[in-house]
């Protein structure tokens, strides 16, 4: 990434407190990228972020909300735009699981609730996001969306199937953002990763999902950022779902 065309911008990313969004909140630091912090409970580990990024040099300030409510997603919102300013990057890396039962699960062990809590966190908020900040990209003919989607996407996955439908329906509001906006200077990508260690959603691996990766381990939090990282400094990649699974799929989905 050149680091001067992005030095000063100004990112959000949600989920920031666990492992894939401290990875790309430290990661763009480095180039200079001022970062708001988006936390649902955890404030320590939200504080201890910001001043860590502080100290690279950047700005940094951090934010609650529940992303499974769309009134909290939109003071905070409002919030970041009042004391930092207009957004630059979106990283809508927020996700819940909402419960596993798993690749034999029964479809009827998921409620309505737990499918409708799921799509809100993962879909809908990432959404809302998305047209909050667009306006104000579109004007100044710059702008940086990245939705985190799953390998579920394209597999199923192991989660379940409000999970894999969560996630699939980024990849079509992806493609519709980036075809309609690239001529505005903005982009629009998702990186869809495999079964990543380090994060609250992957706190106790289940090895016999090791068989699925060709590569032999679970991948790690940096490995997902890097991707994030090259979506953000790249103005000429977009509508593209860039997949990190260790092998599991071929090409594309």
């Amino acid at each position: 990434m050149h680091s001067e065309s992005v030095r000063g911008k100004l990112a959000l990313i949600t989920g920031c407190t666990g492992g894939i969004g401290r990875a790309t909140a430290v990661a763009l630091a480095k180039h200079g990228v001022n970062i708001a912090i988006h936390y649902n409970a955890n404030s320590g580990n939200a504080a201890a972020l910001a001043d860590e990024l502080s100290e690279q040099g950047v700005k940094a300030s951090y934010f609650q909300a529940d992303m499974g409510n769309y009134d909290e997603v939109r003071r905070m919102h409002a919030e970041v735009v009042e004391s930092m300013g207009h957004l630059d990057v979106l990283f809508n890396n927020a996700g819940t699981t909402t419960k596993v039962i798993g690749r034999a699960g029964a479809i009827e062990d998921v409620d309505m609730d737990v499918f409708e809590r799921t799509w809100r966190v993962n879909s809908g908020s990432s959404f809302l996001l998305t047209q909050l900040c667009v306006p104000h990209m579109v004007k100044q003919q710059f702008g940086r969306i990245v939705f985190n989607s799953s390998v579920a996407a394209g597999t199923g996955g192991v989660i379940g199937p409000h999970y894999a439908s969560s996630k699939s329906a980024l990849h079509g509001m992806m493609h519709w953002i980036a075809q309609r906006y690239a001529k505005d200077g903005v982009t629009c990508n998702a990186v869809a990763p495999a079964l990543i260690v380090g994060t609250e959603m992957m706190s106790n691996p289940n090895p016999e999902n090791l068989k699925m990766i060709p590569v032999g381990r679970f991948g790690q939090p940096e490995e997902i950022a890097s991707i994030v990282e090259m979506l953000v400094g790249n103005a000429y990649m977009t509508n593209k779902i860039i997949v990190a699974d260790g092998g599991w799929t071929a090409g594309a989905f």
